[in-house]
């Protein structure tokens, strides 16, 4: 269970909210507090005011996993290789299992003729998947994605969702522009101006939003 009470950081005010482990789907418009509230819920940020507990643990005393809309942002390593093994190194994680953890989760992606390269010289939709394989490779308790899937193909972005759903993390988090995404998430959060405004069903906060059940032609819609 991921516990908020009290949440208050710059425009962002949540003060009570629970979410069950599973698939937690964020959509909203722009600037209206997805971002703030995953950086909060990752650890990445420390709140102004409240608490954020992750199955009762502060986020940043647990293994989280983080992909972001611009993963060159958050790139550690020049090589492939080294990016992903770099969270089970700094864990200490002995040289053997590491590597065979690497090779597991880039085969996985898709990625294994990748693992050479570097960092720099990567597409956009690669430095994703390299991104996924680093947040993935130590087993996260936590996964966060912030609309990561925003420069993938249909095809790469339906990989990524399937490595996703399939993956460890009892907690999923994940803000995304595609409705069909958000429609097969256990749990839908629709934000505005710094508030979660719904939470619920996809079914039922779609039906709220539009006030038609969900269909194909919505994805797209929430920018």
């Amino acid at each position: 269970m991921i516990r908020i009470t009290g949440l208050s950081h710059r425009a962002l005010h949540v003060p009570d909210l629970a979410l069950p482990a599973g698939r937690v789907a964020l959509i909203g418009p722009n600037g209206g507090g997805k971002t703030a509230f995953l950086r909060l819920v990752a650890g990445i940020d420390l709140p102004e005011k409240g608490e954020i507990l992750v199955d009762g643990l502060p986020p940043r005393r647990m293994e989280v996993g983080w992909v972001g809309e611009n993963p060159e942002e958050t790139l550690l390593f020049t090589r492939v290789a080294d990016e992903i093994a770099s969270a089970l190194r700094f864990r200490h994680d002995p040289c053997p299992a590491v590597d065979d953890r690497i090779r597991a989760v880039a085969g996985e992606l898709g990625i294994l003729p990748l693992l050479g390269r570097e960092t720099g010289s990567l597409s956009t939709g690669e430095r994703v998947k390299v991104a996924l394989a680093a947040a993935l490779a130590a087993d996260p308790g936590l996964l966060v994605l912030d609309e990561a899937d925003s420069h993938l193909d249909g095809e790469s972005a339906a990989a990524v969702e399937a490595l996703v759903r399939g993956s460890s993390a009892p907690h999923v988090l994940q803000a995304t522009q595609r409705m069909d995404l958000a429609a097969r998430a256990d749990l839908l959060l629709y934000l505005e101006g710094g508030r979660v405004v719904h939470a619920g069903s996809p079914a039922a906060i779609f039906a709220a939003l539009t006030g038609t059940a969900f269909a194909p032609t919505l994805e797209g819609w929430c920018r």
